[in-house]
């Protein structure tokens, strides 16, 4: 009898490790799933297309935006990247809380407000303008953020691990731009089709634009960009310098979002 017990109690004992080895090899696998998706290039790189040592940052040439092109570009993000359509804020509304916004539209006057004078054209004032994160050189949300949810990659994108975020909103108080948005509903209620690429997140959690970083490190381009048809929106590697993107920089005048904070926005606007 002793011995049945005996040979009971190992055995359920092998099975208890059998079962936690499991679950540790599962709990491994999502870390690595995250960390692809998180980290991107750095170090091994997941996908070979992905580009080594590059730094990103885009243009937004306003005087090809139209109401239906950036409409295009907005839905593509919120399709690709899960965004919940909670009530949008209605013309001439500033604010609304519920609102998740990665790209979306803004008033010249609101995006610029520095730039402001009486005397420029009513074609660049009176028509709206994209905005979205400015992945920042310098960010101030990184650098407030209590528990390293928010960092910044090699290549530049300042980037948010929705599972370590506590919701203390440091980063929207410290970010100039108004770039991220806070869940204070369940975003999975009111999301589009679900994308089954790209990770969901709980109420409660701060977001804002990523860069498509997961675009990136397949060697594509970010959602928004694909979505043009009139070079609206130019994307790429400010490190090199026969990159399309420099070659925008070289021959336009450009402007970049409240500048005199030093954040050193990686978005470029050509007005």
């Amino acid at each position: 009898m002793k011995s049945d017990r005996r040979h009971f109690l190992k055995a359920a004992g092998v099975a208890t490790i059998g079962v936690a080895a499991g679950a540790t090899a599962a709990e491994a696998n999502l870390l690595d799933s995250a960390k692809e998706l998180l980290l991107g290039p750095k170090g091994a790189a997941p996908y070979p297309e992905a580009k080594k040592n590059a730094r990103w940052a885009m243009v937004v040439d306003t005087r090809k935006l139209t109401a239906e092109s950036m409409e295009k570009m907005i839905h593509a993000c919120n399709h690709a990247h899960n965004i919940p359509l909670h009530p949008l804020r209605k013309k001439g509304d500033k604010y609304n809380k519920d609102e998740i916004k990665w790209i979306w539209e803004e008033e010249f006057e609101n995006a610029f407000p520095g730039q402001m004078n009486e005397h420029l054209p009513p074609k660049v004032t009176q028509n709206e303008v994209l905005v979205l994160c400015n992945q920042c050189e310098n960010p101030a949300c990184v650098r407030v953020c209590p528990t390293k949810a928010t960092f910044q990659r090699d290549d530049g994108i300042v980037i948010m691990d929705f599972h370590r975020c506590i919701g203390c909103r440091f980063c929207m108080a410290a970010c100039p731009y108004g770039s991220r948005s806070f869940n204070f509903k369940d975003p999975r209620i009111a999301s589009l089709e679900i994308n089954p690429e790209f990770p969901t997140r709980m109420k409660g959690v701060v977001e804002k634009c990523n860069f498509c970083a997961e675009q990136l490190d397949k060697g594509l381009q970010p959602h928004c960009v694909e979505a043009c048809e009139n070079g609206e929106l130019v994307f790429g590697d400010m490190n090199d310098p026969e990159s399309e993107i420099r070659k925008v920089l070289r021959n336009n005048y450009t402007i970049r979002r409240k500048p005199e904070v030093g954040t050193q926005p990686q978005v470029y606007y050509i007005v």
